[in-house]
């Protein structure tokens, strides 16, 4: 009988983000910040005593530049306000919601004006709309009239919406995209 192998739930090792104190290993750093005495270029080990005197790390922030550049700076406090920097543009992006409204070559009148209220709706939310015409089985031969539906869509909807991208045939469907006019306006 075979014995089942125990699995470890082993700690991963994090590394650093970025080299601190003796992880630097270049002769030649440039020292920026608030606490330092005079910004220039230091030795590596000069800029490590200065660090050290301070009671804090010497981090280095941009390891491409020609001389690196460091910053002597308390390393938890310097990663926490990285990530306080980073959740602060992450909260100011805005996501994109894409609606959808669905239309056959068949579409009613009534139905249109439902639909097309529905968008109108979604644009002044702030959402894409996705609009398109679904072909099924013969319907596929009244591609005119499916893009008549949407171009009437899009004239409908013109004080509020402008077309993102004109009708276009991919597979059994017609789509159209629609954005709000204000949003481009910014």
């Amino acid at each position: 009988m075979q014995r089942k192998k125990k699995s470890f739930n082993r700690r991963r090792v994090e590394t650093p983000q970025f080299r601190i104190n003796e992880g630097i290993r270049v002769p030649e750093v440039r020292l920026v910040g608030d606490n330092i005495p005079e910004l220039g270029v230091y030795s590596t080990e000069k800029a490590r005593e200065l660090a050290r005197e301070m009671g804090l790390d010497l981090v280095e922030i941009s390891p491409n530049a020609n001389p690196p550049v460091c910053k002597i700076i308390d390393y938890n406090k310097f990663l926490y306000e990285k990530k306080k920097k980073e959740k602060e543009i992450k909260q100011k992006t805005q996501k994109t919601v894409i609606k959808e409204i669905r239309f056959t070559p068949n579409t009613d009148d009534h139905d249109f004006d439902f639909k097309a209220n529905h968008a109108e709706k979604f644009i002044k939310e702030g959402s894409k709309v996705k609009a398109f015409v679904q072909f099924r089985g013969r319907n596929i031969m009244f591609k005119e009239r499916g893009e008549l539906i949407l171009l009437k869509l899009a004239e409908r909807l013109k004080e509020v919406a402008q077309v993102e991208k004109m009708p276009t045939l991919e597979g059994r469907r017609m789509i159209m995209f629609l954005t709000s006019k204000v949003s481009k306006k910014k």
